[in-house]
């Protein structure tokens, strides 16, 4: 059946060609106007690695393959995403604790760093899988260094005293060095601190609030004891929990306008100084991606006041569907189909190439729950279970499989059609891949062209209800189907 509706498309698109038809929509690359160097795309083992990790090798390897993979069958068809970047957690102990943690899923504690054995395995299999870069995040100091001795706060306070920033950052150091000698991996960026905006105060997960001053020290005490160490992993701040908070005060002022605090030289936060201080900052995107008007004006807001500071750059290093966003989409129960992928695919595009981001990172790689927060999703099972991908996975690897770490965003114009949302980008083999989302009912019709020389062969993978990353050989004139992501990259074999 597959191969009739391929064979169909082909028909359609030389049929139109062939009676000279003028394509409806006309998208014109310009590979000389660039834009921000792509970093990365990741996901996080948060939080069910820790029991996946020990499933049989068959069913962790097949999900090891579809989040980690850039091989493809004989056919051309990807087996994975290719995602560049694993997100570690860092465990503060809740998992040791057990019931005592207070946090009631059981799914939720975190171990300390010398119990994870799940999480190392798919540590491992992403660098088996030719993954180069690995961040390491912790959502609460261990328990140990906490007020209340929890791995969540009380009442919105943050739960940790300075004078055990010290030893916060030494167990930090400690985490790395132990992974790195056990697992073979060095981590390239640690984030110390996550969403410090939240109180932290329930029993849902673990968790710090921080203010502004607080994460300073944190990264200060870090940054020291990396240096001591001769450790050159670049610290990353702050993790906001919405992006309005990196520029704006909102009402928590003291947890706010993060840029300007933690990279003005006139802050008494300033971080900017300090040598294992990355100059890049990182905010999540939940709740601020619809009505859509809106969601475009926060990522305008986020680039002008990035682009005021030379050399800082912008990481989008969490999200899911959360919430009912604007009655768009709700983030409540799962979905395996375009629905939610055509939502995602949007929320990458606007933080690429409105906001600027350089990097794109999703929070569940893999969900045991009923929302839409999962690439993959599996029974809430610790020693084997059923697995599922969903289209999410597919359609976010439209991006990560084929824009690669070091690509250059670069210039698209789009004439004819300006519900089509198209970015380009450049990678470092000087290839050109172009991701196209069409959320409408309808198939499109479109002419490829660039400036400058010509496109080399092209492929096309499209990601809809019938397809994961389906290869299909066209030239530049090609039908996007509809309800589709579709990314079409020049071949270099």
């Amino acid at each position: 059946m597959k191969e009739i509706i391929v064979s169909a498309i082909l028909l359609y698109t030389c049929m139109h060609t062939a009676a000279g038809q003028t394509a409806a929509v006309h998208i014109n690359i310009d590979p000389d106007v660039t834009y921000q160097t792509i970093d990365n795309f990741g996901a996080s083992d948060a939080w069910s690695a820790q029991f996946v990790g020990n499933w049989p090798e068959e069913k962790k390897n097949t999900i090891a393959d579809w989040l980690f993979s850039s091989d493809t069958t004989a056919t051309g068809q990807p087996k994975g995403i290719g995602l560049s970047l694993w997100r570690y957690n860092i465990g503060a102990g809740s998992t040791e604790q057990g019931e005592g943690s207070g946090i009631t899923d059981e799914w939720r504690r975190a171990a300390k760093w010398q119990n994870q054995s799940g999480q190392l395995w798919f540590l491992r299999a992403a660098k088996e899988r030719k993954v180069k870069q690995f961040l390491a995040f912790l959502n609460s100091p261990p328990v140990n260094l906490t007020i209340n001795g929890r791995a969540f706060a009380d009442k919105g306070n943050c739960n940790i005293k300075p004078d055990n920033y010290d030893a916060f950052a030494t167990y930090i150091a400690d985490a790395m060095e132990g992974i790195s000698k056990t697992a073979g991996i060095r981590f390239d960026v640690i984030s110390p601190v996550n969403e410090p905006q939240w109180d932290w105060s329930d029993n849902k997960q673990e968790g710090c609030p921080y203010d502004n001053d607080q994460v300073s020290g944190v990264a200060r005490s870090l940054s020291k004891t990396l240096a001591a160490r001769k450790l050159s992993t670049k610290i990353m701040v702050s993790e906001a929990g919405q992006l309005d908070y990196l520029y704006g005060g909102k009402n928590k002022p003291a947890r706010g306008q993060q840029i300007t605090a933690f990279f003005d030289t006139s802050s008494p936060d300033y971080l900017g100084n300090l040598s294992n201080v990355s100059h890049v900052i990182s905010g999540h995107s939940y709740f601020t991606t619809s009505p859509r008007p809106a969601s475009i004006r926060t990522r305008e807001e986020v680039a002008r006041h990035i682009s005021s500071f030379k050399g800082l750059g912008f990481w989008q290093s969490e999200y899911c569907i959360l919430g009912d966003n604007a009655g768009e989409i709700n983030g409540n129960k799962r979905d395996y189909g375009m629905d939610a992928a055509l939502y995602l695919a949007r929320v990458i595009h606007d933080d690429l190439t409105v906001a600027n981001a350089s990097a794109w990172q999703y929070w569940l790689a893999i969900s045991p729950y009923d929302y839409k927060d999962g690439l993959i999703y599996i029974d809430k099972n610790k020693q084997d279970g059923q697995y599922h991908d969903s289209k999410m996975l597919w359609a976010m690897g439209n991006y990560s499989r084929f824009v690669r770490p070091g690509a250059k965003r670069i210039s698209v114009n789009v004439q004819g059609d300006s519900s089509l949302l198209v970015s380009a980008y450049k990678n470092t083999d000087q290839t050109i891949s172009v991701v196209i989302v069409n959320s409408a009912q309808e198939d499109r019709h479109i002419s490829l062209d660039r400036k400058k020389g010509q496109f080399r062969r092209l492929r096309s993978y499209v990601t809809s209800g019938a397809d994961n990353l389906h290869p299909l050989a066209v030239n530049n004139s090609i039908v996007i189907p509809a309800r589709a992501v579709v990314t079409v990259t020049e071949s270099i074999h």
